[in-house]
């Protein structure tokens, strides 16, 4: 199963998860900053757009879609990253789209079986494409693996979607390999078809297998010609790792990024545990972390963030774009 942003639950693609994650131990995100960049405002600078992955947005995008997208690019975004069809068609997506001037460029498709009106990347890669390309998104992104069928556990009363960790403490190497290379063969075909292909990290691919994670042998095993990765810096924070040096360590690697943010009371762990707050106003270091990201290769940067939300949802969106928009790094 898989997350559905209509079901406001990630219950629904964590059954679905099991990928990847390595590095440098965190210091609380405080690194040195990378090389000198543009003078200015970092987005600006570098002409970069802000954009926001709607399901931040949660409940707002389906009660009122084209509502909730003429607040956010009055805000000021004027790019998104879809989570689900909420409903719509693709060519209904597009249209609510450009009647805000608001380009999608990405989309986050799951691995489990889909439906025909909403194709998955386990059905006819075919289809995903055709609606891609209507919608306009260059990339898709992968935003959970599919658990090894060869490992059944159920998740315990209350444990819900954080059976993950466990999932992933029983993986060997030989499981993390194998999906890298189930990764290699969709970011083959989505090639073929136009599209570019990648993956979107949690903090659970940071379990140790043997000296490595599990994110380590993912990045070593796919093709980089086949599979970029959207780097989700808030979860590789909850992860105990600092993004910064995941940056560095595997450069070129990434395309996208989500910039999310955590308070500093977020413990490191593997189980989709964090404590979230608007960005800029918890720990991570973003005057080092955002000339990092652009260093290594990033240039769609896509503001996140996780419920529980102490401010209205889209109360977070503004206060997490007003303050990247004026920041400079």
């Amino acid at each position: 199963m898989e997350f559905n942003m209509t079901s406001l639950s990630r219950r629904g693609f964590v059954q679905a998860l099991c990928a990847t994650g390595a590095v440098a131990p965190l210091a609380a995100c405080q690194t040195p900053q990378a090389d000198a960049m543009p003078s200015g405002p970092f987005f600006a600078s570098r002409n970069l757009p802000i954009g926001i992955q709607l399901y931040t947005l949660g409940e707002l995008m389906v009660k009122d879609m084209d509502g909730t997208l003429k607040q956010i690019s009055q805000i000021g975004y004027k790019s998104v990253e879809l989570a689900g069809y909420l409903g719509k068609t693709p060519k209904q997506l597009r249209a609510s789209f450009d009647a805000v001037g608001i380009a999608c460029t990405s989309a986050h498709v799951g691995m489990a079986k889909g439906s025909a009106t909403e194709p998955k990347l386990l059905d006819d890669l075919s289809k995903v494409a055709a609606d891609m390309h209507v919608i306009g998104a260059g990339h898709v992104i992968c935003p959970a693996m599919a658990a090894p069928e060869d490992i059944k556990i159920a998740p315990n009363p209350g444990e819900g979607f954080r059976v993950i960790s466990r999932i992933v403490q029983a993986m060997a190497e030989d499981h993390w390999k194998r999906m890298a290379h189930q990764f290699n063969d969709i970011g083959r075909k989505l090639k073929a078809e136009g599209l570019a292909f990648g993956y979107h990290n949690h903090n659970f691919e940071f379990v140790k297998v043997g000296g490595r994670t599990g994110f380590d042998i993912f990045m070593e095993e796919t093709d980089p010609s086949l599979v970029t990765f959207e780097l989700d810096v808030g979860w590789v924070a909850a992860g105990g790792y600092d993004p910064v040096e995941l940056f560095r360590k595997y450069p070129d690697r990434y395309f996208l990024m989500h910039v999310k943010d955590v308070k500093p009371s977020t413990q490191p762990n593997i189980e989709l545990k964090m404590d979230p707050t608007e960005v800029g106003s918890g720990r991570l270091d973003w005057k080092s972390i955002l000339p990092a990201a652009y260093k290594s290769g990033v240039r769609k940067y896509f503001l996140e963030q996780e419920a529980p939300f102490e401010k209205g949802r889209m109360e977070a969106a503004e206060i997490g774009y007003k303050y990247l928009s004026t920041l400079v790094t």
